[in-house]
């Protein structure tokens, strides 16, 4: 067995040290040590934010406003739904798109890979597509398909959006999940600084239409409901209940959060769980009709069709 030769030792003998002065110069010596660590930290980090990961944030392509708005209608052509009314539907959004310069996309149910969680969340993916698609809109209105748009003469930048309104009709100190929530939303929210929309029925906030403001915190906002632990909570009411809960325990959410009258953007036909449609109102949702049948569903829709399409001819 061979073994590694020792060290060679110094012919001079080391130079006597008191043990005081080697104390000193030993702390002198960790601190030297201390600091270039604490320094290559922050050259690391300042890299990393500059070049490395913080770069997709810091040159992220800012919205110009071309459209406004992109109303998002996810479709479920396997739910059973006339193609007439389907139809029906795509043709709402899109008149009202063209009259006020917005765009419309229709992703449908089995677009995305959702790994096994329920089709219902595929309303946040296309959210997510919707980003990527019209990175120069300034909103993205998420809206069921089991609605109609009825005023056309609401613009959604002037009717929620503008901060003077949002500030005006925003629900403020109010429990976030009805009806004793402890997390309440912001007391003193700024209009200018609201990235999300929401409503609330008398089961919680509501996702069957809902607003989002085009940035970097929309990006994080979409990530974080979509991620794979909240989809594999198995949730009573999955992406809705998941919301809920990123909501109450994320501060950073809840702080863009503006609750607004649910007559706004998400008024019920008729429903003991919400506040009914009233004429003049921007939107008309068929909310628990499912419950029933597709058939009641659209049973329910059909006079409102005639509404609309007599509202949006005279517009």
């Amino acid at each position: 067995m061979h073994y590694a030769y020792p060290p060679r030792k110094d012919s001079a003998p080391p130079r006597f040290v008191p043990a005081r002065q080697s104390r000193f110069i030993n702390l002198r010596r960790s601190r030297a040590k201390l600091f270039a660590v604490a320094g290559l930290f922050f050259i690391a980090l300042f890299y990393l934010l500059t070049r490395g990961g913080g770069s997709r944030h810091s040159t992220r392509h800012a919205p110009s406003g071309k459209p406004p708005v992109v109303i998002v209608t996810v479709i479920d052509e396997e739910d059973h739904y006339s193609a007439h009314y389907l139809e029906s539907v795509r043709e709402n959004r899109i008149q009202y798109a063209e009259k006020h310069g917005y765009k419309t996309f229709f992703p449908k149910v089995g677009d995305y890979e959702l790994k096994g969680a329920p089709y219902s969340w595929t309303k946040v993916v296309a959210m997510r597509h919707a980003l990527t698609k019209f990175p120069d809109a300034t909103y993205i209105w998420y809206l069921d398909q089991d609605s109609y748009i009825m005023n056309p003469a609401l613009k959604v930048e002037d009717h929620v959006m503008k901060p003077s309104r949002l500030e005006a009709m925003m629900i403020r100190d109010h429990s976030v999940v009805p009806p004793d929530s402890i997390i309440k939303t912001f007391a003193h929210l700024k209009g200018q600084d609201v990235d999300l929309v929401l409503t609330q029925d008398k089961d919680g906030l509501s996702v069957g239409s809902f607003l989002l403001r085009n940035g970097e915190w929309a990006e994080f906002f979409l990530e974080t409901w979509f991620d794979p632990i909240y989809r594999s909570y198995n949730f009573q009411k999955a992406e809705m209940h998941a919301l809920e809960h990123i909501v109450q325990w994320h501060p950073t959410i809840l702080s863009k959060l503006a609750l607004v009258p649910q007559g706004t953007i998400n008024a019920y036909s008729k429903s003991a769980k919400g506040e009914e449609y009233r004429p003049g109102d921007l939107v008309i949702r068929f909310a628990e009709c499912e419950k029933k049948s597709t058939k009641a569903c659209e049973d329910e829709a059909r006079p409102f069709a005639q509404t609309w399409m007599a509202a949006f001819r005279n517009a």
